[in-house]
């Protein structure tokens, strides 16, 4: 029985041996790469709990309790009390300015008018060695020279042809032009974006309230704006004068984006803003309530004519409906803001403000009439006794 035994477990070895290597060697190459790959794959399996071998496998307390990706975090709201403090404080700068420059014209204004006076003397003596010296000095340029100043002249005259509005809005036009041209140049444009665009969010907010109002990123968008300025701008000059005009205008660019702050942060749009539209709608609007009989119409149209009272309603109705409707086509607020100035100013803020200059004038008189006593003896108050005492 156990040699039996001994036979049977021989002749199966040898059976199993056989089978074996009867197998082709791609076969058992495959089943040793399953195998290998099997226990690799085994052992990045995750260690379940002993005696539970079919229960999956729970996660941990700190893996249960963490909700995927964070979420966003919140960007506080800005606060406005800074630009607000620098609105007031450049509204009152810029009117104080505007009325020492409105001194100091006058005052040359009245030393220009003597010193006329004193040349058409010298000429009726010297009328006739004056003309013979001019005579000789034309005769002595080159031609090209003689063009020059032919060329010269007709800039003169065409210059001496505009009106007083005309003149002081042709300075703001460049300056939108120049601020137009950098915005072109690559390298410019952080410092662009930093200072010539007004953004609640951003951390400069004072500067860019004004410099945005010169500042205007596409072509189309500055003509419009400079087109209507240019319309408006003789009888804007004509109705507060010069110097009141440029205070009135830097003020409404400061105020118009001072709304447009107010309205961006309490909506949660923080998106930055550009361009005069805040300024040109003061300016539009001043004139429109001071005349609204007069007669308005479209340069593509001149056949449709409407009043300027109608017009500044019609523009008010349509910011504000642009503003509660969410329009991002432009600043609405800033317009509303800009046109609620221009309206205010010519109806209160002119009795405000530019009537109650006296004191202010007055003294920077009495600072140049003691400057001027100063400087040569026994001059005292008499050193601004030929500027204009204000009234």
């Amino acid at each position: 029985m156990a040699w039996r035994g001994c036979v049977t477990k021989w002749t199966k070895t040898q059976l199993i041996s056989r089978s074996h290597s009867s197998a082709p060697r791609g076969c058992r190459q495959s089943l040793y790469n399953q195998q290998r790959c099997g226990f690799r794959r085994e052992a990045k399996r995750p260690d379940t709990k002993k005696g539970n071998g079919s229960q999956e496998t729970n996660p941990s307390p700190h893996e249960a309790s963490t909700p995927g990706p964070p979420p966003p975090p919140k960007v506080p709201r800005p606060t406005l009390f800074t630009p607000l403090m620098f609105t007031v404080g450049f509204t009152g700068c810029s009117f104080g300015v505007a009325a020492i420059l409105q001194y100091e014209t006058l005052k040359s204004k009245v030393q220009t008018a003597k010193d006329e006076e004193e040349s058409e003397e010298l000429e009726k003596v010297q009328g006739s060695q004056d003309t013979a010296y001019w005579h000789d000095w034309w005769n002595q340029l080159s031609g090209f020279q003689r063009q020059l100043i032919l060329l010269m002249s007709m800039a003169d005259d065409v210059w001496s042809g505009l009106t007083e509005g005309q003149k002081t809005v042709t300075g703001i036009i460049a300056v939108n032009a120049v601020v137009l041209c950098l915005w072109r140049i690559p390298s410019m444009q952080r410092s662009m974006i930093k200072y010539f665009t007004a953004n609640p969010a951003s951390k400069t907010r004072c500067l860019p309230m004004v410099l945005s109002t010169f500042s205007h990123y596409s072509l189309i968008h500055m003509v419009a704006n400079m087109y209507v300025l240019w319309t408006f701008s003789s009888g804007i000059v004509s109705l507060l004068g010069k110097e009141q005009f440029l205070a009135v205008y830097l003020s409404a660019g400061v105020v118009s984006n001072m709304v447009s702050y107010l309205c961006k942060t309490t909506s949660g749009r923080l998106y930055p803003s550009l361009g005069a539209s805040g300024a040109v709608m003061a300016v539009l609007a001043a004139v429109c309530a001071k005349v609204p009989e007069a007669k308005l119409g479209i340069i593509f149209l001149p056949m449709v004519t409407f009043t300027a009272g109608n017009a500044l309603k019609a523009l008010i109705a349509i910011d504000a409906a642009g503003l509660f409707l969410g329009w991002r086509l432009f600043d609405h607020a800033a317009h509303l803001g800009g046109a609620l100035f221009g309206v205010w100013y010519v109806a209160y803020g002119y009795k405000l403000i530019w009537r109650k200059r006296e004191p202010f004038v007055k003294l920077w008189h009495d600072i140049r009439s003691l400057g001027a006593g100063g400087s040569r003896p026994g001059g005292g108050a008499g050193g601004g006794a030929g500027g204009p005492r204000p009234q």
